[in-house]
């Protein structure tokens, strides 16, 4: 029977049991995909992430859900960049590491305070963009929200785009309205998968640079997450795509809180660079992380 450290560890925030906890397994050399299947679903956890290899170029990196294996998890990669720092996986004060997904190799800046790493900035994967949907079925995902199309924001965007997973974003007009929702799951998996979907992401403004958002996800065998990387990391490519929100000097910078409904408070830094011409040239999110328990697993 092999046994097999891990770690849990609280993304976007410093408070153990907030933010959005994942399950890391930093040595995972000769495991299949189906055993890390297996030790992800035992561990009980929205997702986990898997070391399967590294060397002097960074760390090849593989996440998984229950319902199966994602590109990217933006929660986990700054969880594993940080944790991967902290156990002295990396000389100290490294500055920058790469985290190799299945689909592209990521950089990561390590901030430190104190002399100790602090906070990581992950590159995501390059943005995409789908077309909008239609209207009438921005009204049918409202209703399945729990919600009607009056509560929309006007002067937002609303669409599909990518950046490790297809995420619809919906606007609306207050931070009550986005507390407010009861999402009918199952009508809401059924909308999602119609449009090859992996989350519903629901945003409002705080500010010009600060917004507070709820994430759906119940084709990853995730009613909700409780604050998200990869979806906020496209959200901020789809502000800067519509030129809604303040640039300065070639970047955009925003942050995102989320956790609220469910106790578990957390806050994603987004900053997304442009070239002259307004073409997005990346996507980075940021973050703190937190170690909330060690364990042992017996497979």
């Amino acid at each position: 029977m092999a046994k097999i450290p891990y770690l849990l560890v609280d993304a976007f925030t410093e408070t153990p049991g907030g933010g959005n906890r994942v399950a890391l397994i930093l040595d995972a050399r000769g495991m299949s995909p189906e055993e890390m299947q297996r030790v992800a679903d035992r561990l009980h956890q929205s997702q986990a992430a898997f070391v399967t290899e590294w060397d002097s170029g960074g760390f090849g990196v593989r996440y998984f859900t229950s319902s199966g294996e994602v590109e990217f998890s933006g929660h986990a990669s700054v969880a594993l960049a940080l944790t991967l720092a902290r156990e002295g996986r990396v000389p100290p004060h490294t500055k920058k590491l790469y985290l190799r997904t299945i689909g592209e190799a990521l950089s990561v800046e390590l901030v430190e305070e104190n002399d100790l790493p602090s906070k990581a900035v992950v590159r995501g994967p390059a943005p995409r963009f789908r077309d909008p949907p239609s209207f009438r079925t921005l009204r049918e995902f409202m209703e399945a929200l729990g919600a009607d199309e009056r509560y929309m924001h006007r002067g937002l965007p609303y669409g599909i785009a990518f950046t490790g997973l297809w995420s619809l974003f919906l606007p609306v007009v207050a931070p009550g309205l986005v507390d407010g929702l009861e999402p009918d799951m199952t009508r809401l998996s059924e909308l999602t998968a119609g449009l090859e979907l992996a989350t519903v992401h629901v945003y409002t403004p705080l500010g010009p640079r600060s917004f507070y958002a709820r994430t759906f996800a119940p084709l990853l065998g995730i009613p909700e997450d409780p604050v998200t990387g990869s979806a906020n990391a496209a959200l901020g490519a789809l502000l800067a795509r519509a030129r809604v929100v303040p640039r300065w000097e070639g970047a955009i910078h925003l942050t995102v809180l989320q956790g609220h409904r469910l106790g578990a408070t957390g806050s994603v830094d987004v900053r997304v660079e442009y070239g002259p011409s307004g073409a997005i040239l990346g996507v980075f999110i940021g973050g703190k992380a937190v170690l909330a328990e060690t364990g042992v697993l017996e497979l």
